[in-house]
């Protein structure tokens, strides 16, 4: 009879899980705030700081492979308790440096801590959501998206009223929630061990999708970042105020992670291919229309396009994790780590065709970058195997209760 119920989400642990998630995105996003203070206190250049901040994105992004790894083979609580632990004490110490070079390593230990919750966290995320994996990974996605929108908020003005010491204020609120965070881990359900050890080596026999996925990430992030990092640039640029260009932002952050929960709870109902084909068809007219205006239609055009974008980023992961559920932290990583962080790689190279062809004929081009994803969408399959919820539900009982088969649960 069991077997005949429709498991929901298990609100409990997946609660838990977002709420790490918020804080340690909330310290991801210290840096950039922080910027116009840091540079005159270390001496740094424009170049010297892009630099910086490609070594922490690199940390924090690149590295999540490795841990996705570790979370496969059986290590994902201990990493759930060491990530947010390490990331919130480590950058809370930012505003004290002193030398760029002790600005690098605090920015590169951080970045470390960041990468080793995401893999175990998504993990959790999934399990907990048994037949409902996209709205549990939509709940978890947008989590962290509020936190990265809310930092800024905070961090910038703690410091420009108090000084860049005051960073380390924030050093209890963190400490206080990974402690807490810690407590709530040994009972988080975990995906089943698979008798390979999962990995990458159990990715092999779905690896053309999880190309396909991976290559849609990729697009997707170097549009979105791309339009993140240039158009607060380029709205002074046409006579708007820092503070009015930063509200902007803001708006595209939060419309952004408005779309991230509903993507996933749309393709738990119609089907994750079709939610990422027409996210990614829906976001190109806002995003090709908003370089020809200016001002505030410009960001309401962006903040359309970045609801639409930004709802793939749930669906994505589910349904990497749905193709490979004995990997499921490792296919985490790449779509929310290495898929990330290649995307922010070439960035960059946005910049250099801006200085080339002007920034409102880039931001156009990009803005055609989704229909061609969403054409390359098409090739996935219409949905993932129906046996992919099953092995969660079994796994959850295991976690929670003690006395149930040990042999189900991962130790730390």
């Amino acid at each position: 009879m069991a077997d005949t119920v429709t498991p929901q989400v298990d609100s409990r642990p997946l609660g838990v899980v977002s709420s790490a998630h918020f804080m340690v995105d909330a310290y991801s996003n210290m840096y950039a705030p922080l910027l116009p203070l840091l540079m005159p206190k270390l001496g740094m250049s424009l170049h010297a700081a892009g630099t910086l901040m490609m070594v922490f994105q690199a940390a924090a992004s690149l590295s999540q492979l490795l841990f996705g790894r570790l979370a496969d083979r059986g290590h994902a609580r201990a990493l759930l308790i060491g990530g947010p632990l390490v990331s919130a004490v480590v950058l809370s110490l930012m505003g004290l440096v002193e030398h760029q070079a002790m600005l690098a390593l605090v920015l590169v230990v951080g970045g470390l801590g960041i990468a080793a919750f995401h893999p175990p966290g998504a993990m959790v995320a999934h399990t907990a959501g048994r037949s409902r994996p996209g709205t549990a990974m939509s709940v978890f996605v947008t989590s962290g998206t509020i936190g990265f929108a809310l930092a800024p908020l905070l961090v910038a003005n703690a410091a420009g009223r108090h000084g860049l010491g005051s960073t380390v204020w924030f050093l209890l609120p963190g400490l206080a929630c990974a402690l807490l965070f810690a407590r709530a881990v040994p009972a988080l359900p975990l995906a089943q061990r698979h008798h390979q050890g999962g990995g990458l080596r159990a990715l092999r026999p779905q690896a053309r999708n999880l190309f396909l996925l991976y290559a849609l990430v990729v697009l997707r992030t170097v549009v979105s970042l791309s339009f993140a990092t240039f158009v607060p640039v380029l709205l002074t640029r046409q006579g708007m105020g820092v503070g009015e260009a930063g509200a902007a932002m803001a708006l595209y952050l939060f419309m952004s992670g408005i779309g991230g929960f509903w993507g996933g709870t749309l393709a738990d109902r119609f089907g994750p291919r079709r939610v990422i084909v027409w996210s990614l068809l829906l976001s190109t007219p806002f995003l090709l229309a908003a370089p020809q205006t200016t001002g505030w239609t410009f960001a309401l055009l962006l903040a359309g396009g970045g609801l639409f974008l930004q709802s793939t980023l749930p669906v994505n992961v589910s349904f990497g994790q749905a193709l490979a559920p004995h990997s499921a932290a490792t296919v985490s990583s790449l779509m929310m780590g290495v898929a990330w962080g290649s995307g922010g790689m070439l960035v960059p190279g946005t910049g250099m065709l801006a200085d080339a062809v002007g920034l409102p004929t880039t931001l156009t081009m990009l803005a055609v970058v989704p229909f061609g994803a969403a054409l390359l969408a098409t090739q996935l399959p219409p949905a993932p195997p129906l046996p992919m919820h099953v092995e969660p539900v079994e796994v959850n009982v295991a976690a929670i209760d003690p006395s149930a088969d040990d042999d189900t649960a991962s130790p730390v």
